[in-house]
């Protein structure tokens, strides 16, 4: 599953006339005209997403519209592009968005992915300013399960943040875009990728780094969910430089509004010490988490 050096699957991946992209495990015949095309659902670097329907069918899909030129283009682009597909091919799991199938044309290339019908999670939480504790522990819960599962999988995703987490029908949340994921059975990265602030202290220093940024990334994500703003930004004048200083320091800060709880679970995620941070596994027994679900 380390694609890296597999020139020649992303090749085949990208150009029809070595047979074009195949889903998992069968070929596929599918062809953008068997769609019928909805409102755009949100835009990435290289394209599009879109609400679709199988016209004969009757399935509901989100459909990632890739550039081939703009893909093409670029030896590591591609291999982010086949990455992604080669990663989410193989999961299976209710919090992770799945990639059914996959298909190619003269322009594009096509992935053929669940929608998830309240969108993105960023967009509730602009909207709202924050969550609750209750919700946000609800949703840091789900978000843990699923990077549980990518763990266990030897994948980690590398770019937690609300924009990559989308909310089904249900209101059950699900980790998407995996375009920075990687697979890592050793767990030993040293690339800097991901976003500025949820980026963790080894990967600011440039040493390697595992399973345990996306541990850091979700103390991130917990402390944004229930103050509203993520907690190493600077202003303007601080710039990318002063964002980096804190985190290596774990400068937090808290405002009045938060329990001691969350404050206790976003601090045991926040550890600069990689095998400091607190278990995926102990998530739902910390006192935030389990205090929060009870009905």
């Amino acid at each position: 599953m380390d694609i890296d050096d597999d020139d020649s699957r992303v090749e085949a991946l990208l150009d029809p006339a070595r047979g074009g992209p195949q889903p998992t495990r069968q070929g596929s015949t599918r062809r953008l005209r068997d769609f019928e095309i909805g409102r755009p659902l949100g835009k990435g670097h290289f394209g599009k997403v879109y609400l679709a329907k199988h016209r004969s069918q009757g399935f509901i899909v989100a459909l990632k519209c890739l550039e081939r030129a703009a893909v093409e283009g670029d030896a590591a682009v591609e291999r982010q592009v086949m990455r992604e597909i080669e990663i989410m091919s193989e999961l299976r799991h209710p919090n992770i968005i799945r990639l059914y199938d996959y298909f190619s044309d003269d322009k594009h290339l096509y992935l053929m992915m669940e929608f998830a019908g309240q969108g993105e999670l960023y967009k509730q939480l602009a909207k709202r300013g924050r969550f609750s504790e209750r919700r946000a522990a609800k949703i840091v819960a789900q978000v843990a399960d699923g990077l549980a599962y990518l763990h266990a999988k030897n994948v980690i995703h590398r770019d937690i943040k609300p924009e990559n987490l989308l909310v089904g029908m249900d209101g059950e949340v699900k980790i998407g875009d995996f375009g920075w994921s990687v697979y890592s059975p050793h767990g030993s990265q040293r690339t800097l990728c991901g976003t500025l602030s949820y980026v963790s202290p080894e990967m600011v220093l440039g040493q390697p780094h595992g399973r345990a940024i996306d541990i850091w990334a979700l103390g991130v994500l917990t402390y944004e969910l229930v103050v509203g703003r993520e907690p190493f930004e600077a202003d303007t004048r601080g710039g990318p430089r002063l964002v980096h200083m804190r985190i290596c320091k774990c400068d937090v800060r808290f405002p009045g509004h938060v329990s001691p709880e969350a404050q206790d679970f976003v601090m045991a995620l926040l550890r600069l010490k990689p095998d400091d941070r607190m278990p995926l596994d102990r998530v739902p027994s910390h006192a935030w988490i389990a205090g929060n679900l009870e009905e």
